[in-house]
């Protein structure tokens, strides 16, 4: 199934090379679009199907803006709750940064990519707060730059469906 996954973002056209600076502040050859891949049904339904199966939970959860279709998508594969982590604190309405019930849950966090691990770091910090039991992050692709190591640190073990070592020409 992984190697199924890789194969469908490169046809899908996921993997763009040249200049990009990426939301970590790093600069990177390539750039991989998860976001607009999954907005193919299919796509998202093989890789949403793929986590709902291996990854058991309570709840699944996603940061806005990439984990959200993820989380939505693994919710109606595996039939259970999800939850969204805004990007930003909301101080009107409901304020907060979690839509969901997660406290006392066992929660997994999606992400479209990781590279530092930065925006899992945010979403596992806001599950924590919220009274979740988190120690597994799922990612579509890793970008093999440190964010495996970021999340041990953290008591969470990320599992990548695709390394980009194995979609990337070096």
């Amino acid at each position: 199934m992984v190697n199924q996954i890789a194969d469908a973002l490169i046809s899908h056209g996921a993997i763009e090379y040249g200049h990009f600076v990426l939301a970590s502040g790093a600069t990177s050859s390539y750039y991989l679009d998860v976001k607009s891949a999954m907005t193919d049904p299919a796509l998202l339904g093989l890789v949403c199907g793929e986590i709902a199966v291996r990854f058991p939970s309570d709840v699944v959860a996603g940061v806005a803006v990439g984990g959200v279709p993820l989380a939505v998508g693994v919710s109606l594969a595996g039939n259970r709750p999800y939850a969204i982590i805004r990007s930003a604190e909301k101080d009107h309405g409901k304020s907060g940064r979690l839509i969901g019930d997660v406290k006392g849950k066992n929660v997994i966090l999606v992400e479209d990519v990781t590279t530092s691990g930065g925006s899992a770091l945010y979403g596992i910090k806001a599950l924590r707060e919220a009274g979740a039991s988190i120690n597994v992050a799922v990612t579509v692709v890793d970008r093999e730059q440190g964010a495996s190591a970021a999340l041990a640190r953290n008591n969470v073990t990320l599992h990548a469906l695709v390394k980009a070592s194995e979609i990337t020409r070096k």
